[in-house]
């Protein structure tokens, strides 16, 4: 069964029950318009299925494998990831100052669950690299 991204489900959650718009009435914030997170989580929802989903099943019959000290990734991942890297998918929550999107970690998670309920092995990848950079970012100097 093909993955299909929730978007209004989860647009009206977090409008109407995790605050988004008290969230977006903050100064830092003021650019997470409903508008503007609209159309992340639809773009968001166009990665997943169009790219991550199809992916799932190459994953699992190919796997990544070790051979002379460099990780093979299955077929497509590496393409998958150059496009979610350059997507800007990685920076939503960051400080735009250090090459983030400054949205609310509010609409991150989101996207993160679009990309984990697409492909869960794939949507592992960047998680690690996004604790880091919060850990540097709160705690760095």
């Amino acid at each position: 069964m093909a993955y299909r991204a929730p978007i209004e489900e989860m647009l009206f959650v977090m409008n109407e029950v995790a605050g988004l718009p008290d969230i977006a009435s903050l100064p830092v914030f003021a650019e997470a318009t409903p508008d503007l997170v609209a159309a992340v989580l639809t773009e968001a929802g166009r990665l997943a299925v169009g790219v991550l989903d199809p992916l799932n099943v190459v994953g699992d019959r190919e796997g990544s494998h070790l051979e002379n000290g460099i990780v093979r990734t299955p077929t497509g991942w590496k393409e998958a990831w150059e496009q979610y890297r350059d997507g800007g998918w990685c920076t939503l929550p960051f400080d735009p100052d250090y090459g983030g999107q400054g949205l609310p970690w509010l609409v991150a998670i989101a996207v993160q669950e679009v990309t984990d309920s697409a492909n869960m092995a794939f949507g592992l990848c960047p998680m690690l690299t996004k604790g880091t950079v919060e850990l540097l970012a709160v705690h760095g100097s």
